[in-house]
């Protein structure tokens, strides 16, 4: 046990079939590493009352849900409404994950773009925070996130942020948050770290991204919210703060951009 260190894992996908018959162990055993809350996250709406049912199940989770960049042109576009109206639940705490992704699926970039501002209007509308997910479209991802908060102003998160000291910086200056993953562990991301520690603390989250992107010493294996706590040690080294003050940080951040998600 972790005595009063406790964090959030605020970005995992407990519905994937890798937690299939455990999820009540991997629960269990992220509360007993000082996990006490995570965001489960749905990335394809036709899976949104699966993944709701997880978060009604189990008191430490709460959900967002939206269409992943990566599925945009595979699914139906959302609509605004229909993400307005998965607010209304008790346990929705975010709109997304949402986003652009050029290095797997760059012949669908138009549609992601449609995506993704349809989603950021439901983050305006609704006040919750957007996840976003970027990988290999720095320049896009800043243009329209800039273009859109200069239109109404939304909060959002940076998920398993590793895009470049550019987009760190036009997020930061929106007011937007960074959020570490297993990657900022691994042995060659220095220059991700310097991102990190260049950004103010006040603007930091952490996250697993369960089941992908395990810390050490778990790389290569299943990632589980339980492995939070390795990144966020990490995180703690990287700002030069001792570990409770660091993760006393990591918890009044998250709670001041998920406000709703209150335990």
């Amino acid at each position: 046990m972790t005595g009063t260190i406790r964090i959030t894992d605020s970005h995992c996908h407990l519905d994937f079939p890798d937690f299939d018959g455990e999820l009540g162990e991997v629960i269990a055993r992220a509360g007993a590493a000082g996990v006490h809350r995570m965001v489960t996250i749905c990335t394809r709406l036709r899976n949104e009352r699966a993944v709701r049912a997880i978060a009604e199940a189990h008191a430490p989770v709460f959900y967002a849900a939206g269409i992943h960049p990566m599925s945009a042109a595979e699914e139906p576009l959302a609509t605004v409404d229909e993400l307005v109206a998965l607010a209304a639940h008790p346990k929705f705490v975010g709109i997304g994950e949402t986003g652009l992704d050029y290095h797997y699926t760059a012949e669908s970039a138009e549609v992601q773009k449609q995506s993704l501002r349809i989603h950021i209007t439901a983050a305006q509308e609704t006040g919750l925070p957007l996840i976003i997910h970027a990988r290999d479209a720095d320049d896009d991802m800043a243009r329209i996130l800039t273009e859109e908060f200069r239109n109404a102003p939304y909060t959002c998160v940076m998920h398993c942020f590793s895009s470049g000291a550019g987009l760190a910086r036009a997020a930061l200056d929106l007011g937007f948050y960074l959020s570490m993953s297993g990657i900022l562990a691994f042995p060659k991301s220095q220059a991700l770290r310097d991102i990190f520690a260049a950004a103010p603390v006040e603007r930091i989250l952490v996250e697993t991204d369960a089941p992908y992107l395990a810390p050490p010493p778990h790389r290569g294996r299943r990632n589980e919210p339980a492995y939070t706590r390795h990144t966020a040690q990490k995180g703690a080294e990287v700002f030069g703060m001792d570990w409770p003050e660091f993760a006393a940080q990591l918890e009044a951040n998250f709670e001041r951009l998920f406000a709703k998600a209150v335990l």
